[in-house]
């Protein structure tokens, strides 16, 4: 499928100074934003990036494949002398990072859910040192705007106004999937890229509103995949089975934590191959495809969620994350 012309995300970084505060033990942390260089590049993949290096040394690289709502920014930051860890906050999220053991690179990946709206948006770096200083940064992205097509299905109608004895179910699912989501391992669990979970044709229906027999519903958070009636469908990436069941909507489903917030999302199996708390490398088979739950027919839905985010699993695959 041609993928449209994508326009430079614009960029920018400012610099104020913040007055001392004094911590809680009496002593004095010092707040900086000074940047000592701000550089724009551009990376095989078509991902842009740049590169922003705070005055204690520490060098931290933003890359995406488009900065638009569904999209992904991947932070990543390499050792630096006396860094402890950095924290990235982007609207009400933080997501910390710390260097591993016998990693070269820490890394985050954020989330731009598809409800954001295009233009500017504000994303704090700060970044913690050994001897007890703080450096923040203040970095604006520019959201390019992103138009999502509308389209009418029809389906059995219980899936568009459930009857009452399902709808106690329809509750306790939902409250289910809350939970998993809220819960994500600290380390990365995956590779050091995505695959398809398919190699079926992709319908490239991130975003669409869905209108179901007539009713307005809510907006398509994956993208589906032709896929044969028992045909294998594989983990994108490596990661931990936190769900595996049969769900009243998306029907017999699979979810994986990647950790760090991330969460692949597979949906409709005719069977579940896999077990909950089990582990799974890229590549291995998690079930067999199938039209279960709210489907028009066999086909797989694959999504992504990012610490809540709703986003496009497109926007995973054009990113190399560290080894």
């Amino acid at each position: 499928m041609e993928e449209p012309a994508h326009e430079r995300p614009e960029l920018r970084s400012s610099s104020p100074t913040y007055p001392q505060k004094k911590g809680m033990n009496g002593m004095t942390k010092f707040f900086s934003l000074a940047a000592v260089f701000l550089a724009l590049i551009s990376s095989s993949g078509g991902a842009e990036k740049t590169v922003v290096r705070f005055t204690s040394g520490a060098a931290v690289e933003l890359s995406s494949t488009a900065l638009e709502p569904g999209g992904i920014l991947l932070v990543k930051w390499g050792p630096a002398t006396g860094v402890k860890k950095m924290v990235v906050r982007f609207g009400e999220t933080a997501y910390e990072s710390r260097i591993e053991q016998g990693k070269t690179q820490a890394f985050a990946l954020v989330g731009l859910d598809l409800a954001l709206e295009p233009g500017p948006h504000d994303l704090r770096m700060t970044v913690f040192l050994q001897d007890g200083r703080i450096e923040e940064m203040k970095h604006t992205l520019v959201l390019k705007d992103r138009e999502f097509a509308v389209r009418n299905l029809r389906v059995k109608q219980e899936f568009v106004t459930p009857p009452p004895e399902v709808r106690e179910r329809i509750r306790r699912e939902s409250d289910l999937l809350q939970m998993v989501y809220s819960v994500s391992r600290e380390h990365w669990l995956g590779e050091a890229s995505f695959d398809w979970p398919h190699q079926g044709k992709n319908a490239g229906n991130f975003g669409e509103r869905r209108v179901y027999n007539g009713i307005p519903r809510s907006s398509h958070s994956g993208l589906d995949i032709a896929a044969a009636h028992g045909s294998p469908v594989c983990a994108s990436n490596s990661g931990r089975v936190v769900l595996a069941r049969d769900l009243y909507f998306s029907g017999n489903t699979v979810i994986l934590d990647h950790g760090l917030g991330v969460f692949t999302i597979y949906c409709h199996f005719s069977r579940l191959l896999v077990h909950r708390g089990q582990t799974v490398k890229r590549g291995d088979i998690l079930a067999l495809a199938g039209s279960t739950g709210r489907s028009t027919g066999p086909h797989l839905h694959w999504g992504v969620r990012i610490r809540g985010s709703r986003v496009d699993p497109e926007a995973l695959l054009g990113l190399n994350l560290p080894e």
